[in-house]
């Protein structure tokens, strides 16, 4: 195009949105350039790290849950796409699929950043200044599952046993799997990390879901008539590598630092880490029907 072209085509965006072109384009004479440092926010991206301590490797553990957190929002991105958009080509499902692995790969491998990137002896000392605070208190990681599958999904073997006969969503949120990370439910005691993530999120999590009815990514896809093998196979990667590989990883590094010696050290938000990190334990699965009975006898191992 030409600058008389480009000029047009700039005149009949305004009026088309109702607006005097001219306005718009006298204010382009006044704006300053952009530049990398104000358009990725780097100064101020750069002084969110505010560290308990005075362990250096603490403002390593800061930066990878930021990051981790980022990358979370990318794939909630993507996942939003999939989720609003309507008679989607398997071409875009293809495409955000791809996307969604290489994120959630990103989170797999980043953590050896928590387990060798670390001093083992520092972060012993300073993690136990950031009781009751946990990663478990991700919001993020919720909403990414609320937006993956039906709620329903989310409740473990043991949690359906609890269910009355014709749940609502109130039955199911209290019986999902993550509250068993610190809801004692034979004392009816819950610990203050748990408290406080439910005082503050729950509610928004039950708006979510009730949002989502009919438009979760399990439930988008099966609208598609006659998937593709490929597509199906891609659906059962991600739904793998985040519901077991992910996890697993977590465990492993968890376990390096508290349990390594066989001290077997409690977590900062009080869970019962080595049963409810893992796998078979959370039983979560985004698209259930994918998978045979007997891969869902033997999730996780």
């Amino acid at each position: 195009m030409n600058n008389n072209e480009i000029i047009k085509a700039l005149e009949e965006k305004y009026i088309n949105l109702g607006e005097n072109p001219e306005t718009y384009l006298k204010g382009l004479l006044q704006a300053k350039p952009i530049n990398y440092w104000d358009y990725i926010q780097v100064d101020t991206l750069l002084s969110l790290q505010k560290t308990r301590t005075d362990f250096k490797d603490e403002e390593i553990f800061v930066m990878y849950h930021q990051i981790t957190e980022l990358t979370l929002k990318m794939m909630i991105h993507e996942i939003k796409q999939l989720s609003e958009g309507e008679n989607l080509s398997e071409e875009i499902w293809l495409t955000k699929l791809d996307r969604l692995k290489r994120y959630t790969r990103m989170l797999i491998t980043s953590f050896d950043i928590m387990k060798d990137g670390m001093s083992y002896n520092d972060y012993n000392i300073f993690r136990a200044t950031l009781t009751p605070a946990s990663g478990f208190q991700s919001a993020q990681f919720r909403i990414l599952e609320i937006y993956c599958t039906r709620v329903e999904n989310l409740v473990n073997a043991q949690g359906k046993q609890r269910l009355p006969k014709n749940p609502d969503i109130n039955d199911y949120f209290e019986n999902i799997y993550w509250k068993d990370a610190g809801y004692n439910r034979r004392t009816g005691k819950m610990t203050l990390t748990l408290r406080q993530f439910i005082e503050k999120y729950e509610a928004d999590f039950k708006q979510l879901s009730k949002k989502l009815k009919g438009k979760t990514l399990e439930e988008r896809i099966s609208q598609i008539e006659n998937p593709s093998e490929e597509l199906r196979e891609k659906l059962k990667q991600f739904d793998h590598f985040y519901n077991v590989a992910w996890p697993l990883v977590h465990l492993d590094t968890a376990n390096h630092y508290l349990n390594s010696k066989g001290e077997n050290k409690a977590a900062t938000g009080g869970s019962e880490w080595q049963k409810y990190l893992h796998p078979k334990y959370q039983q979560r699965k985004f698209f259930p029907e994918l998978w045979s009975k007997t891969e869902k006898e033997h999730w996780g191992e």
